[in-house]
This record gives C-alpha cells, sequence and structure tokens, in this order.
C-alpha cells in the first residue's frame, strides 16, 4: 500500500501547493497572452515543453508513487504517443483556416469578448465533447476498442495523458473541436485552447502528490482521475471529464474516497492484463478479434474487496 508524500522541506512545499497554480494560471497564462497578441506558434511549443519539464520535475520533488518515476518498459512508446498524438492536434489547429474557407459558419463566436474569455468559452464547449464521447468509450464497443489502449497504463505520470490510440484522439477532439469551429471558432483561440488540453493531460495524469483544496471536486485533476483508472469494469466508469468534473457532477459519475491510495496493482483492465505494450502492436490491437472486451460493469464490492475500500 503506498504512503502519502513525506513533506520535508520548503521546496517540497512550494511544488505541493504551487505546481498547478504555476501550470493552470502562469503558463497558460501565457500562453494565451501570446496567442492574443499574434506571436508565432512556436512560442506555444516552448511553453507546452516548459510545462513538460516542470512535470518530469515536480514528478520527482514530490512523488506519489516512488516506483511511477520508473521506466516500465513504456518510456519509448509514450514518447512516441505523445508525439503522434499532440502533433494531430497541432494539425488539427493548423486546418481550422482551411476547413472555415470549406464549411460555412454562422458567424456567432464571441468575438467581441475580451480574449481570455473567449478561451475560457472554447474550454468549456471542448470539456462537454470530449466529456461526452470519454463516457460512450466506455459504453459503446467499438469505441473501447481504440479507448482501452489508454486504460492500458499501470503506473501514472504526465506522459500518461497522451497515451492514446490516434483514432481515438482524433474522435475525441473532433467532438470537442468541431462544434466550435461550426459556430466560428478563430484561430487564435483554437491555439490556447491546445496548448490548455496538453497542459491538462500532464495534470490529470502527474505522479505529482499535489493539493488543490476542495477545487479536486470541481477540476478534473489527478486526484479524482486516478479513480477513473481502476482496473476493474464498471467500477472506473467515473470522473470522465478533462477540464472539470460539472458534467460528472450533472451525469452522476462523480466519484471520489480521500482515504483510499492507488498502486499499480490498482490500474489497467482486469480483464486484459496482458494488453500489448509495444507502440505498433497498441496500433493494431483494436483491429483484431481479440482486441474487444466486454464493458459489463463488475460487482463494485468486488473491485471494493479487492482494493480495501468501500464501493463508491
Amino acid at each position: 500500500m503506498s504512503t502519502p508524500t513525506r513533506i520535508h522541506t520548503p521546496l517540497q512545499l512550494l511544488a505541493r501547493y504551487g505546481y498547478v497554480p504555476v501550470m493552470l494560471v502562469g503558463l497558460n497564462g501565457l500562453g494565451i497572452a501570446a496567442a492574443a497578441a499574434g506571436a508565432p506558434k512556436y512560442w506555444l511549443l516552448v511553453i507546452l515543453a516548459v510545462a513538460v519539464a516542470a512535470s518530469f520535475l515536480v514528478e520527482r520533488i514530490i512523488p506519489y508513487q516512488d516506483s511511477w518515476n520508473h521506466d516500465q518498459g513504456d518510456c519509448i512508446r509514450d514518447r512516441i504517443h505523445a508525439v503522434v498524438n499532440e502533433s494531430l492536434i497541432l494539425v488539427s489547429v493548423s486546418a481550422i483556416p482551411l476547413l472555415a474557407a470549406v464549411v460555412p459558419t454562422p458567424g456567432i463566436w464571441p468575438r467581441s469578448w475580451p480574449f481570455l474569455l473567449q478561451v475560457m468559452a472554447a474550454i468549456l464547449i471542448a470539456d462537454f465533447g470530449i466529456t461526452a464521447v470519454h463516457l460512450a468509450s466506455h459504453k459503446i464497443g467499438v469505441l473501447w476498442r481504440f479507448h482501452a489502449v489508454h486504460h492500458s497504463i499501470t503506473r501514472f505520470y504526465g506522459l500518461n495523458g497522451l497515451m492514446k490510440h490516434p483514432l481515438h484522439q482524433t474522435i475525441e477532439m473532433a467532438a470537442g473541436v468541431a462544434p466550435l469551429i461550426l459556430i466560428g471558432l478563430p484561430v487564435d483561440v483554437a491555439s490556447a485552447l491546445a496548448l490548455a488540453v496538453a497542459i491538462q493531460l500532464l495534470l490529470q495524469h502527474s505522479n505529482a502528490d499535489y493539493r488543490v483544496g476542495p477545487a479536486k471536486y470541481v477540476l478534473a485533476l489527478n486526484e479524482g482521475h486516478r479513480f477513473h483508472h481502476l482496473k476493474w469494469a464498471g467500477i472506473g466508469d467515473v470522473n470522465f471529464g478533462l477540464f472539470t468534473l460539472i458534467w460528472d457532477h450533472l451525469f452522476r459519475t462523480f466519484s471520489y474516497d480521500p482515504n483510499r491510495r492507488f498502486t499499480s496493482e490498482h490500474l489497467g483492465m482486469s480483464a486484459k492484463p496482458h494488453y500489448p505494450k509495444g507502440y505498433v502492436d497498441q496500433l493494431a490491437y483494436p483491429f483484431t478479434a481479440a482486441g474487444g472486451c466486454d464493458t459489463a460493469p463488475q460487482p463494485r464490492e468486488v473491485a471494493a474487496e479487492a482494493i480495501g475500500g468501500p464501493a463508491g
């Protein structure tokens, strides 16, 4: 059983309470300012690189699980997933002007609003679309085949957020961004949104034992998202949100237990303990006969007993 990180130094204290504000407000704020000023898009990549570096650093200062900071034969694979899927996000942003030229839009995007409010509106709309597809991916077999790649992880660390089958990544992003494009989303707002998605995924899957207080009931960060990765079918069908947990509260899929701790034994998929680990194998597996998986919920008391805590 894991134990909470002990805070011994001012640096650890700063990391525990300062990491999330720096990422969510500081780096996103820089990205929003850069996008609003029309800065070259490579500045967003620079900010993203800083965010990745900060994620890895803080995971070593205040790790939730020391063992999760070490390669489990997945580092190279996860880096390939991250590069491929982040590239897909950037390509989708670059394609917005072309799509806008091909697909007529009503032009109702609130361009007169302050830029920050436009980005916040885009985040909330995208959050609903991505959350809806995410939830559907746990209920519809053909979607689960591809989403299962993400649920094969057995440790939490920053790059896990982009450890997804590129087809499923494309479907999720389309659900989040397509409605925005149809109402005239500007490219600069889309660029800031793309950075916010990447930073959110780093935070959501971080191995850092940070604290956000009551905000953990509203923001979709790692404390709540670990429950989503419980390996038993049905038990992990909670906390689907990317940016917020608002929709989970409304859909009654929110779950949190402050006394529960997680180890690798609780993560992954109990029905697929030997899920392929190689990148190419993970791309191909959903298309095979063996790539399906029963999504029927297991009795909650079975999983509760297995992880030593109450169901709920």
